[in-house]
């Protein structure tokens, strides 16, 4: 290491000539042919967009079409005292109630960005009334794209919004204590998800993050589908800024596993807008802890077209406009297609990367040229009317222009280009301008300013550096032109020396005011504004005045970079005496490969050598520290202790179960019973402290009795301490809510005796596509149906009746032979991206999933699904609760509001949807109904045990029933009062034949059925309140 403070030479001034000796910038392969300044060139100011766009989508008073954008509600899932807010995806949405993360959070963060106080705006705490989105009822304990979401299902939803409650989080200071909180639990959960993933410091080793998602609840992995390896980046970026905030250097060291990850992937991981973020934390880390990640290549990816999609940088003009810089699939076959958003997030990671990383600067800045001047054709004006989707309606209601389209195609019905989107069709809104991609807009404006030049824009290398060290004010400047221009440049009133990092030379000293400077063409400096006369000095790769880095590639001194040790760590901090333990060192050292490690111990002994040894306890107990230096050729080494404790006997933690409870629900006022067993190996005794959700019950013993209160999902939990460890803590959820004493008919009950009509009277009725009858779970033959797993399936033609709103229950037996690793259907309804699904998970359990006015959620029960074993499941909701019952017991539940979305799409059995044979399930499903409504926990018990009794249509059942049934030669209808009448029946087998018509007259109740051979049979039994179906069995 080379320490040196020097006074301003005048070999270190050279006033305006930066691009002499500038340097080495290194080119970014797919930029090498832009030209330098876009043509036609047309530069918004993009700061006044965000503002305009502001005030615009957080009026609530707006009255017109799909307006206001805003809602207000007074409280929320994670915090129901807490009110609220929800925004729109799209003008238009489908969806009004609807509220997405990626959408609210990254509005916040813009206009703060843009110089709006969003914590005091309109009376309003906005940036408050975003914790809604920290998913804390359900156990997740991050944030998530939606309020009661589960993570699992795609890594950048999941993984996205908790960077973006972070940037929150430093542009308030910190936020309330609430922030605090929510801010350490992402750290914690993350933190935890990189060791299940496989990273460690015993030894160390990185982790596999090549996955779809991560659940964070139950710290799994998706594997089926798109793999997103880009997070690993995402979640460095997150960890290693709490690290820099907390000081905890576990999440230091998680966020080298996850960028070790990244840095070892051959492949271009590009997938949506996670991978910038991890480009500019690796080069951080590399420019502030001295690793040696690969930016280049990293940089390369953000830019290249990838094997996904193509996603990459577009490149050329479409229709005579130049549209190089935008972000999206760059095919470059003519079809290409941009995204906003991704364009937006991506300028903001890499320009404050250059800080870090000078290298790039000139390609970064002539790329965000070409971005900020593209970026317009995304707004309504831009383009000809019949070049964008919703021109009628931008020309009424947003004169400002300031609201974007989510998308850009190369083509759309031979016009070029076209301002477009996913949503409109899709169905999940009536125009294709999006406020989730607009949202962004912000983090552009606060980056860019204008200057007196025309096509040289100053770059703002600190507005999205969140977290950044003490800098002073940075800036990057890019002359496209072929003539050198003079720029200038407000300082202020306070003299300055102004330092360009690219050629690292002062190029004006003691300035104030307006001062000009001298930019090359096709050249970039990199200005530093430093206070007049300060001291300089070096600390190996970084410059310092008055002890504040201006460069941190400084190549003026030499320098050698000194060993840091990672980890130090043994397999446990307490060894008995005599005994042994393992312990670890990892070190790096980009200059030198070799490290040498000396170990040493105040007492006992250390055998080995090299990173991994034991160390030998002595009969003495007490506290030893372990010393570790690591050392390399040049003589420069860092040291590192680690403290064990020797005892006599090591005393192990309890072992504490989960808790247990006497019933799966419970009415308000009712009493429940939990209770945990836990049991102490040494016999120490145990403390009880319980708490239902977060306010004490008492310290006590193995059980409690709570009162329940009103309805509510609440979460109870205890702590177990033997008073020597710490204490362990276990929860369980309890739901408490009323159901309501009455028994429900089925809208539509399918038994699949001999076909797939509807047996409710309903006559929606399916029809069979390659599906066989085969037997049923009571081995009844051509009484279920066998699903291939290929492109077997039933459809049921959508219908107005199909389309209840305000709740639902859908109940089924089903026997899967197969399961594959990927989600399968059971039931569908517009899946999960219009109305609703029951599915089985690639983990082998149950997920009902429904998505309603505000927003998708998922419920996932707790059995594991095995194969060649029938199973019930019942999936209910009723606007305020979701529910799932497996073998008539409720196993899950969680809280979710919102009237059930509609869909075009005809109901399908055994596949996601008609027209595409995808997700498909293979095995048996018989006895499928759905109720157009939440059924009680007591007829979801029946249907489980006795089947469907009636299913007659209308809003209740009425009491008729068969006896006996199973019966032999006569049965008797029994009903009451309610019926009036009976009319006739009519008994069908197996293959829906007519077999008996019987006209019943003068009350006839008994029925002879003596001339029916044995089998299975359906009754309809047609009296003054409509009709009825009643399976029997004849014996």
């Amino acid at each position: 290491m080379i320490f040196r403070t020097i006074t301003l030479l005048f070999f270190l001034i050279l006033l305006q000539t930066p691009g002499l000796s500038q340097v080495g910038q290194i080119a970014i392969g797919r930029l090498s042919t832009v030209a330098g300044a876009p043509s036609p060139y047309v530069m918004r100011d993009w700061k006044t967009v965000a503002t305009k766009y502001d005030s615009l989508v957080y009026n609530n008073s707006l009255s017109g079409q799909y307006m206001p954008f805003i809602y207000l509600q007074t409280g929320g899932i994670n915090y129901p005292n807490q009110e609220k807010f929800g925004l729109h995806t799209f003008v238009g949405t489908k969806s009004p109630l609807g509220n997405e993360a990626i959408n609210v959070l990254p509005s916040l963060v813009g206009a703060s960005l843009a110089g709006i106080d969003k914590s005091n705006q309109f009376g309003k705490n906005w940036v408050k009334m975003s914790y809604d989105f920290f998913n804390k009822a359900n156990g997740e304990n991050i944030y998530l794209n939606n309020a009661g979401g589960n993570s699992g299902n795609d890594w950048w939803y999941d993984v996205m919004p908790n960077v973006y409650f972070y940037q929150l989080y430093d542009l308030y200071d910190g936020l309330d204590g609430t922030g605090k909180e929510q801010f350490n639990s992402i750290a914690q959960q993350f933190s935890k998800a990189i060791r299940a993933m496989g990273g460690s410091d015993k030894p160390w080793t990185q982790p596999n993050m090549n996955y779809r998602a991560w659940k964070f609840k139950t710290m799994e992995p998706l594997q089926s589908g798109v793999t997103e390896p880009e997070a690993a980046g995402t979640m460095a970026w997150v960890l290693y800024n709490a690290w820099l905030e907390s000081g905890n250097e576990e999440f230091l060291k998680a966020s080298e596993w996850s960028m070790e990850f990244l840095n070892t992937r051959l492949n271009n991981p590009s997938y949506e807008l996670q991978l910038p973020y991890g480009v500019y934390t690796a080069a951080r880390m590399n420019a502030e802890l001295n690793t040696d990640y690969d930016i280049e290549k990293m940089v390369n990816w953000c830019f290249d077209k990838g094997p996904l999609r193509g996603w990459g940088c577009i490149k050329g003009k479409w229709g005579g406009l130049d549209v190089t810089g935008l972000i999206g699939e760059a095919n470059d076959g003519g079809n290409d297609y941009a995204f906003q958003m991704n364009g937006l997030h991506q300028a903001a990671a890499l320009v404050p990367m250059t800080r870090y990383d000078k290298r790039f600067a000139k390609d970064i800045a002539k790329w965000v040229l070409h971005l900020a001047n593209a970026n317009r054709l995304f707004y309504h004006g831009f383009l000809p009317s019949d070049q964008q989707d919703a021109s009628t309606w931008s020309a009424q209601y947003d004169n400002n222009r300031v609201l974007g389209y989510e998308a850009l195609r190369q083509v759309w019905q031979t016009k070029s280009p076209f301002s477009t989107g996913d949503a409109l069709k899709s169905g999940w809104s009536a125009t294709n301008l999006a406020l989730y991609g607009t949202s962004s807009i912000g983090y552009l404006g606060s980056i860019i300013e204008k200057t007196n030049v025309e096509k040289i824009l100053k770059l703002d290398l600190l507005k999205t550096s969140f977290f950044h060290d003490a800098a002073y004010p940075t800036y990057l400047l890019y002359n496209p032109n072929a003539t050198a221009a003079v720029v200038e440049l407000q300082l202020g009133s306070q003299e300055t020396d102004i330092y360009e990092a690219l050629s690292e030379k002062f190029i004006a000293k003691s300035k104030s005011g307006i001062t000009s400077i001298n930019i090359p063409p096709n050249e970039a400096v990199m200005l530093v504004y430093c206070p007049a006369g300060g001291s300089i000095s070096f600390i190996e790769n970084r410059m310092m005045v008055n002890g504040i880095i201006i460069d941190y590639g400084q190549s003026q001194m030499t320098y050698s970079i000194k060993p840091r040790i990672q980890a130090l760590v043994a397999d446990s901090n307490v060894v008995e005496q005599k005994k042994t333990v393992n312990l670890y060192c990892k070190a790096i050292d980009r200059d030198s490969p070799l490290l040498s490690y000396r170990w040493s111990v105040n007492t006992g002994k250390i055998n080995g050598s090299g990173t991994t040894v034991d160390f030998e306890a002595a009969e003495e107990t007490g506290e030893v520290e372990v010393r570790c230096i690591t050392d390399d050729e040049t003589g420069l080494s860092d040291t590192a202790t680690y403290l064990i404790q020797v005892v006599e006997k090591i005393n192990t933690a309890p072992k504490v179960p989960g808790i247990q409870k006497d019933r799966s629900y419970v009415e308000p006022g009712a009493q429940v019973r939990f209770w945990c067993e836990a049991e102490d190996e040494e016999g120490d005794p145990l403390q009880y402290e319980w708490k239902a959700e977060g306010i004490s019950l008492g310290n006590g013993s193995s059980e409690i009795f709570w009162q329940a209160p009103g309805e509510g999902n609440y979460t109870i939990t205890v702590a177990v301490s033997d008073g020597l460890h710490t204490p362990i803590e276990r929860s369980v959820k309890m739901l408490v809510k009323t159901f309501g004493s009455e028994t429900y008919n089925a809208l539509a009950y399918y038994d699949f005796s001999g076909n797939a009509n509807d047996k409710s009277g309903n006559e929606l009725n399916g029809t069979p596509k390659g599906v066989i009858l085969t037997a049923d779970r009571n081995a009844k033959t051509l009484s279920a149906y066998y699903f291939n797993g290929g492109n077997q399936h039933i459809v049921v033609p959508n219908q107005v009746k199909l389309n209840f709103t305000q709740g639902i229950s859908v109940c089924a037996w089903f026997k899967p032979i197969s399961q594959p690793e990927k989600e399968t259907f059971l039931v569908s309804h517009g899946s999960w991206q219009e109305r609703w699904k029951l599915s089985i998970t690639q983990e082998k359990k149950l997920r009902w999933t429904v998505n309603t006015a505000n927003g998708i959620t998922d419920l996932d029960a707790t059995t594991d699904i095995n194969n060649d074993t029938y199973y019930h499941v019942c999936a209910s909701y009723d606007k305020k609760d979701v529910l799932l019952f497996v073998n008539g017991q409720l196993e899950s539940f969680k809280n979710h509001s919102g009237a059930l979305q509609t869909t075009q799409k005809a109901m399908t059995i055994g596949q996601m949807n008609a027209d595409i044979a995808d997700y498909n399930f293979k095995g048996v499903i018989d006895e499928v109904v759905i109720y157009d409504q939440m059924i009680s926990p007591k007829q979801v018990s029946e249907v489980y045990e006795q089947g469907v009794i009636n299913a007659i249509t209308g809003q209740s059942a009425l009491p008729i029933r068969l006896y006996p049934n199973p019966t032999f030669t006569k049965a008797e209808i029994q009903y009451d009062a309610l019926v009036h009448a009976l009319i006739k029946a009519e008994i069908f087998d197996i293959t829906g034949k007519k077999v008996m018509l019987i006209q019943l007259e003068d009350d006839q109740t008994t029925l002879d059925l003596s001339q029916l051979t044995e089998g299975f049979y359906t009754l309809f039994v047609y009296h003054s309140k409509g009709k009825t179906s009643l399976p029997f069995l004849k014996m």
